[in-house]
């Protein structure tokens, strides 16, 4: 029986937060909208529709979200080399599950152009059979549309995916899939991740974390 992992990117397998922050911060200024690190690592996350909302107050303009985002991305395609890094345990872990027999694909709400950047930059995408982008739906976690998408791109039901996550929205997203679910709290505290559910698996960074944890979940779902 197939088993799959359904990653996440950003604070999971790479980490991108200050990427993210210096392009928000420049094509913002280029609006004269502020944006400060706490802001930033609380709507860290959200797609860019609905950060841009939370930034200013309001549904952003369709001119005025694809002129700020076009200009964000273009930014991070830029910089991304030099600031994007792996998660700490990311990589080795990544080889293990795959030499395990688990097939892994990427779920992402980041622009799929990016998400391709990041993992050449990490040099990663081999080891995954898919890269699902949301940027399209309108429905987004914790709504669990993209994780039952990836489950039926890999050809196994939801309770054969484990979902590995960082943002409450995305343990939730798992829960209402009905698939297992670890998290870690690298951009979230353990509080914020337990509150969703007590069913996930919850961890500091990937270097607590095995096969063997994986493969846990599995048999008792």
């Amino acid at each position: 029986m197939g088993k799959g992992v359904i990653w996440n990117l950003d604070g999971v397998l790479a980490d991108t937060a200050e990427a993210h922050f210096r392009c928000w911060v420049t094509a913002l200024a280029e609006k004269e909208i502020p944006l400060d690190r706490p802001t930033f690592d609380g709507l860290f996350g959200m797609n860019n529709r609905d950060m841009l909302a939370q930034l200013l107050g309001r549904p952003p303009e369709p001119k005025e979200l694809e002129s700020i985002t076009d200009r964000k991305e273009e930014i991070f395609r830029m910089e991304a080399q030099w600031l994007v890094r792996p998660m700490p345990g990311a990589l080795p872990l990544l080889v293990e599950l795959e030499g395990a027999g688990w097939l892994q694909v990427i779920t992402s709400y980041t622009p799929k152009a990016n998400v391709e950047l990041v993992l050449g930059i990490l040099g990663i995408r081999q080891r995954f059979q898919a890269v699902l982008s949301g940027e399209e739906l309108s429905a987004i976690k914790p709504e669990p549309t993209l994780f039952l998408r990836a489950a039926e791109t890999l050809g196994l039901s939801p309770e054969r995916c484990v979902v590995v996550e960082d943002a409450p929205a995305g343990v939730e997203a798992a829960y209402k899939a009905g698939m297992p679910c670890i998290a870690f709290a690298t951009t979230n505290s353990r509080e914020a991740l337990a509150s969703v559910t007590s069913s996930a698996l919850l961890f500091d960074d990937l270097t607590q974390v095995t096969e063997k944890e994986f493969s846990s979940l599995l048999q008792t779902n």
